[in-house]
């Protein structure tokens, strides 16, 4: 799939921006993310859609939308797949879309006018919009959730989002692209290659009215494998290994204090069995109750933004179940961060001390 306008006299011209999509059994949704592009109402554009060893009809599907077909010489997960895509991009803007992500007509026009009105521009990404696929609560909640919080966010990003995200060529080249053994299933790929940019002083848009609708259905299994997984576990590793805590998107300081006040709540919660049972009597059921809903309180008021954005949206109701999924979020997105941060001290506290043992006979030697 090549956009119109793209020869003159005949010779064919390279065109400005080459969008790539990594699939891997896309389906019905491969059909819809490519019938999208096919309707841009921009030109100077290509298409390659980077097959990482699919095994449904995914091939027939990029045959019938006439975009150009790559094959991964072996399964590679979306950042190899990207890796790839880019190497036979021929555009000097890469645009990455996800197989599940429907973009508007105007994007690519809007993505090609950003980078043109800003030397400085090195990438840009746009987020989920507020009318995802499926009408479940898991799906409904966890596209929401990501529009709220890319759409409250700096437009000054520190990181990378590949769902809908571009980036020059030649920025892409230079930085090394992906980490795809490192990642090598979906994950934070994107995420650490953003890091790498912004540490380095390159500029990262992150473009509010650049919106998406997403085609995933998502399910409680599959929420959770993806939040931890996917995101909380790699992320944290991150976080340690590069020492940088960013105070944005997910990380804020509200965010960061709430999940401290959900682990506090959980023990309020399970100390109160015990105490009832009068197992300890250093603190009765009542200081334990009024203790938990005073956390609670504080915690209605630190999110209390989102959840008046949730209940305009999709009123009370849905509004109330999405605090319960916000707040297990906290939870098990904390405890992850928690568990691993004290095991990556606990290794470095041993590995000092075991260093400082070794040290020990030398500089009596001395």
């Amino acid at each position: 799939m090549t956009g119109q306008g793209l020869t003159d006299l005949g010779i064919e011209q390279a065109p400005r921006i080459s969008v790539i999509v990594p699939v891997h059994n896309g389906g019905l949704q491969l059909s819809r993310c490519l019938d999208a592009l096919r309707l841009s109402d921009y030109d100077s554009f290509e298409v390659i859609v980077v097959d990482d060893c699919s095994t449904d009809n995914s091939p027939q599907i990029v045959e019938r939308f006439g975009a150009r077909y790559v094959r991964t010489p072996h399964k590679m997960g979306p950042g190899g797949a990207r890796n790839l895509g880019v190497e036979q991009a021929r555009g000097e803007i890469v645009v990455f879309v996800d197989a599940d992500v429907v973009v508007p007509s105007g994007a690519l026009r809007r993505i090609a006018e950003q980078f043109e009105q800003d030397a400085d521009l090195a990438a840009l990404f746009g987020s989920y919009d507020e009318s995802p696929a499926w009408n479940d609560f898991f799906s409904q909640y966890k596209n929401l959730m990501h529009h709220y919080v890319h759409q409250i966010s700096n437009e000054r990003a520190v990181t990378f989002w590949a769902g809908c995200g571009a980036m020059r060529r030649e920025v892409f080249l230079q930085f090394g692209g992906f980490k795809a053994e490192k990642y090598p299933n979906p994950s934070i790929e994107d995420i650490e290659l953003g890091y790498r940019l912004s540490g380095a002083g390159m500029k990262i848009l992150l473009d509010k009215q650049l919106q998406v609708k997403h085609l995933k259905k998502w399910t409680v299994r599959g929420l959770l494998r993806a939040d931890i997984l996917c995101r909380a576990v790699p992320w944290t590793h991150l976080i340690l290994e590069t020492k940088n805590l960013p105070r944005d998107l997910n990380l804020t300081y509200a965010s960061q204090m709430s999940s401290l006040l959900v682990g506090l709540l959980v023990l309020l919660v399970a100390l109160l069995p015990l105490s009832a049972l009068g197992l300890f009597d250093w603190i009765a059921p009542a200081a334990l109750l009024g203790a938990a809903a005073v956390v609670i309180v504080i915690l209605l008021l630190l999110n209390w933004r989102v959840y008046r954005w949730f209940a305009a949206r999709r009123g009370w109701w849905f509004a109330a179940g999405a605090v319960v999924a916000h707040w297990a979020y906290y939870f098990y997105s904390g405890a992850v961060f928690g568990l691993l941060a004290g095991a990556h001290f606990l290794r470095s506290f041993l590995a000092a001390a075991m260093r400082g043992i070794g040290m020990g006979p030398a500089r009596a030697r001395e």
